[in-house]
């Protein structure tokens, strides 16, 4: 058995979204989504934590170098940050932009960006929306 370590690298990012289906009414819209669906949008300050699995690197002592990882990360948020998700980012022109779809939408694209290092493979993401509420999204089995 080969012992697996995990290491997770925490950072901040702001943005702004709103919760609407447009295949449903205003009416039924207001009833799911509440304040939400505010045509103005309304905004967060997220805490993305991305977790890498792998194993230790007997020369390094790593089983990544947050420097390599650092960057994977920021680029993905580039199509986050400061940005107002439902006009902004293209993976919500059909996707309402929810905290769960919001991690899934980045755990596909660092697990893209994270597949060409071969030392390591994404593990978890977890986005807290606020302190209290967080999603989890990781790889199955």
């Amino acid at each position: 058995m080969v012992n697996k370590t995990l290491l997770t690298k925490r950072v901040t990012f702001s943005a702004s979204h709103r919760y609407w289906n447009k295949n449903w009414s205003e009416k039924k819209n207001v009833e799911v989504f509440g304040k939400c669906t505010s045509p103005h949008g309304h905004g967060h300050n997220y805490v993305l934590e991305t977790t890498v699995e792998g194993e230790i690197d007997p020369e390094t002592g790593m089983i990544i170098n947050l420097y390599d990882l650092k960057p994977i990360i920021v680029d993905a948020l580039k199509d986050f940050d400061h940005k107002y998700l439902n006009e902004d980012n293209l993976s919500f022109k059909d996707l309402i932009p929810t905290t769960e779809n919001i991690a899934k939408v980045l755990w596909e694209v660092i697990s893209n960006n994270l597949d060409k290092n071969k030392s390591c493979k994404l593990h978890r993401i977890r986005l807290y929306e606020t302190p209290e509420v967080y999603v989890d999204y990781w790889r199955g089995s």
